[in-house]
């Protein structure tokens, strides 16, 4: 059995953190969907395509972890501005330990496999 390709892998991890990823860009304030995709791509994400994110954020809207408000623009289409609530923000402390400690696991098992 061969390994799937490093894009391929690269993708489900984001997947298992980027709601995690999404409440975490919203820490400084508010933003659109466009802006937290580029947030997320210049951090080496790569590119989170609408399809992907905007679930996302339906998903934590709905769990109350974000909220959102659309606004009109005088040009072109109006945006959606979403920001993190208190409990986004405990969420966030909360997932984001468990996530740091998860990731610290892995980092001393792969270490000591060798790889650096």
């Amino acid at each position: 059995m061969t390994a799937p390709p490093a894009k391929d892998r690269r993708a489900s991890w984001l997947k298992g953190v980027l709601d995690l990823l999404v409440l975490a860009s919203l820490t400084d304030g508010e933003s659109y969907g466009y802006e937290i995709a580029k947030t997320l791509a210049g951090a080496g994400l790569g590119q989170i395509k609408g399809g992907t994110l905007y679930p996302v954020l339906n998903r934590l809207e709905e769990a109350g972890l974000v909220a959102a408000e659309f606004r009109a623009t005088e040009k072109g289409p109006g945006r959606r501005y979403y920001s993190l609530t208190e409990q986004g923000r405990q969420t966030l402390g909360e997932q984001g330990g468990l996530w740091l400690a998860f990731d610290t696991s892995v980092r001393s098992i792969l270490a000591e496999g060798g790889v650096a």
